[in-house]
């Protein structure tokens, strides 16, 4: 049986909140929200497992927003370059 897709109707400050779960910029809302049910499950049984996935999540999160700082600054820089020639 092929899965079949859903729309759902989120206010915006869910979606915002959603995206900060987000562990790389191609992941979806459903992989984002099927991680917070592994989670909230996890955390029933195994608080500290639980815990321990989020540092993870975090971390994962930090290095994605530094990478794409840098590729901002990158461009910044070459544009800065073409424009002062």
């Amino acid at each position: 049986m092929a899965n079949k897709i859903t729309t759902l109707k989120l206010e915006q400050e869910t979606k915002q909140r959603l995206e900060k779960l987000r562990e790389h910029k191609r992941e979806t809302y459903d992989e984002i929200i099927r991680k917070m049910l592994f989670i909230l499950n996890k955390a029933r049984v195994e608080p500290e497992k639980a815990q321990g996935i989020l540092e993870i999540i975090e971390e994962k999160r930090k290095r994605m927003l530094d990478e794409k700082k840098q590729v901002e600054e990158e461009k910044q820089e070459k544009e800065k370059k073409l424009t002062t020639k």
